[in-house]
Parts: structure tokens; sequence; C-alpha cells
């Protein structure tokens, strides 16, 4: 999310971008008014600084040292910026950072001058790793295809399908979970999974072998996906609504994904601020796309059922810092108060990683999923609607 706040610098008024409506912070109430990839929100923020540091937004905010270039003052203030976007995360628990840490810029005093000492340059695992990548990759697309063209564009975009709605009519059909299938070539854990890679030929195997919906990724560098292989299968006819599997950190890529074809888009709690979330929500149902949002602990579990207007919570039963995976952690998250909320709220749970077997399937269906998001087991298989019926023990297609 990009924003424009004046700043007095050299005796100027010049706007210092802000990343997220999320990372203007300071002790006691501000209101703020201000452009956010095309909305103007007014934003009324009230909270405490989670760190020792007192947060000094009219210091922040205020005259540079005349002695200081004008770019040189610009860059502090982007740099501060960005410093207080990694302060909230960390104050609701996020340990993914968005980018790399830098040292301050030259000429820079305040509240973070001494934090980046013991700071590790080096990506503390791939969820990480691939949130810098797709920071700079953002950067570069954005420069081939603006945002003003994107909404364009979407203007002229076909309408989008039912992605909830096509979850609920499945597992209502089979009285097993809902399947999303997923179009996957590669993963960092495991490597290529199939050589001889059709994107379009395996979504129609899918879409017969009974998947409610699809999962597409997207992502080239670390999954060997692509958009290009969102838009040939949906221009292919197939009918089951699209997950863009996309590591979004920017609103320009829901844009994005909606012009390729898309009817939902992948939210990542471990990544994304509390407001991050409910603005991507707001802005995905502006441009007629559900959001499955992705937790994978407690906290998040947590932080997820406090946010308004979610309809899907995926489970990844895949550690951010092992890569191991257990299922039981899909049962751990719907005990007890998280489940009673779910239920509450008539949310649909979508069980992610290590799903190979009908006893996996049934073991997930227990602790109350509605919906299993499969690929690596189905992917893999020479027939996948072979691969679909035996993951269930039976067969699910419409026939």
């Amino acid at each position: 999310m990009e924003a424009l706040v004046p700043v007095q610098t050299a005796g100027q008024r010049l706007p210092v971008r802000l990343a997220s409506p999320s990372l203007y912070r300071c002790i006691g109430s501000v209101s703020i008014r201000r452009s956010v990839s095309g909305f103007a929100m007014d934003t009324r923020i009230s909270s405490k600084a989670p760190s020792q540091f007192p947060i000094r937004a009219q210091q922040s905010l205020g005259v540079a040292s005349p002695s200081s270039s004008l770019e040189n003052d610009l860059r502090i203030k982007q740099w501060e910026v960005d410093m207080y976007q990694n302060e909230l995360a960390i104050s609701q628990g996020i340990r993914i950072r968005r980018k790399p840490p830098s040292m301050a810029p030259l000429g820079y005093t305040g509240p973070f001058e001494l934090r980046l000492h013991n700071a590790s340059d080096s990506p503390s695992n791939i969820l990480e790793e691939i949130t810098w990548y797709k920071d700079q990759e953002v950067s570069r697309m954005k420069e081939i295809n603006p945002l003003e063209a994107l909404k364009k564009a979407v203007e002229n975009a076909p309408p989008t399908r039912d992605f909830v709605g096509a979850l609920r009519m499945a597992h209502q059909r089979t009285g097993f979970p809902a399947l999303i299938a997923e179009v996957k070539k590669a993963s960092p854990s495991r490597g290529i999974l199939k050589e001889n890679f059709d994107p379009v030929e395996i979504a129609q195997a899918y879409e017969r072998g009974g998947a409610a919906c699809l999962s597409v990724l997207t992502d080239q560098k670390y999954f060997k996906g692509g958009f290009e292989n969102l838009e040939a299968i949906r221009s292919a006819g197939v009918k089951c609504p699209l997950l863009c599997k996309e590591f979004v950190v920017d609103p320009w890529q829901i844009y994005y994904a909606r012009t390729k074809g898309a009817d939902a888009v992948l939210l990542i709690a471990a990544v994304l601020t509390d407001l991050e979330i409910t603005y991507f929500l707001k802005l995905s149902k502006k441009l007629g796309l559900a959001a499955l949002v992705e937790v994978h602990d407690e906290r998040e579990m947590g932080r997820v059922l406090g946010i308004e207007g979610i309809e899907l919570v995926g489970i990844n039963n895949r550690s951010l810092e092992t890569f191991k995976v257990d299922i039981s952690n899909t049962k751990k998250l719907l005990e007890g108060e998280h489940g009673r909320q779910i239920r509450e709220k008539d949310m649909i749970v979508v069980g992610e990683s290590g799903l190979f077997t009908p006893d996996d399937i049934a073991y997930v269906q227990s602790a109350g999923v509605k919906a299993v998001l499969v690929g690596e087991s189905i992917v893999k298989q020479n027939d996948p609607e072979k691969g679909i019926a035996g993951l269930f023990g039976k067969n699910i297609s419409h026939t």
C-alpha cells in the first residue's frame, strides 16, 4: 500500500511515500487524510510505541538540518517510516521482516539509530527470503505495468466466479472437504514435482476429477510458476474458480491478479499486519475477489479472528522455521475458543500441507475443516484424476 505524507524539509513541502497505511504511528491520537492506491482514506491511529524508545512523530516529520541535502532528508524520512513498519509488525508477533535491514542514512538521529547492530542481513527462513525478493520484483513489474493501467484493465475484465460458493457447494455435494487442487511445478522444499508440466492439461484433469477450485502458483523464482499459467488456464475455459497463489505484499499484485483471471488471492498473516490484511480484504472485495487468509500458529489465528470480513481461513501445517509438516496443527488451531468463533462466524477453514491419504482427509475433516488445498500428492501422479480419487478414497467427480 502506498500513501503520500507531506514532509517539511529545507524550506519545501515534499511528499514521502508510505509503503502501507499501517506505517505512520505516534503516541496519542492522530487523524490523517491520505490517498492509498486510489482510495481516499481517513485513518485515525491511536497506539502506544511497542519499543523502549519514544516515537517522535513531530520530530520525524519536522524540519531537517539545514546542512542536509534535500535527497538525504527524504531518504531519512522514508527509512524511518520503514522502521516504524517493522515496529508495528513486531508488536503483532510478526517474525517475517519485509525488507533486509539497512543502516540509517547519513545524518539520521532518532529512536532507531542503535537498533541494527545485531540485526542479521540474511533471511531467517524461506518465507522471509521470498518476501524480500517480492518487494524488489513488484517494484520492477510496476514500471512495466503501472497501477493506473491495471485499473483500466480491471474495468474491462470479465466477471469473477464465486470461489467461496464453489467450496460450499462441493462440500455439500460430496460430504468431503471441498478440494482446491494446486497447479504447481516445483517448491523450495521438494524441488521439481513434475517435469512434463502442462498447466492447462493439469487444470483440466483436476476439474474432471472433482476439484471445486484450483490454486495456481504464480511465483517464478521459487515455484517455477507464472501469471501466464493463470491466464492460460482461465482462457482455456476451465470453469473452476482460480486462486492466485502469490506472496502478496503490495496492492498492485491484487490488481494484477484480477487482470490475469484470478477469482481469489492469498494473504499470509505471517507477513502482513492486521491493518494491511483489512485493507487487502476490502480491496479484494471491491475487485470481486475472494481472499484466503493463511495462518500457521495460534497467535496468527487469534489475530485473524479479530479482523472483520474474513470468510476463508487457511491453516498451513508446515512450520516456517523447520519446514516440518504436522497435520495435528490443524486440530490444535481449531480447538477451544478459536473453533467456537469460526463456527459462530460460519467461516470455511482450509487445511493446507501434509495431506496425502484418505486418513489425512478424514483427520482434518473431523477437526472442522470444510476444504483442503492439495498440490504435491496429486500433481505428481501420472493421472491426476485417479490421484484425486486416491486422496479421498472414492471418486468425487460430478460423474
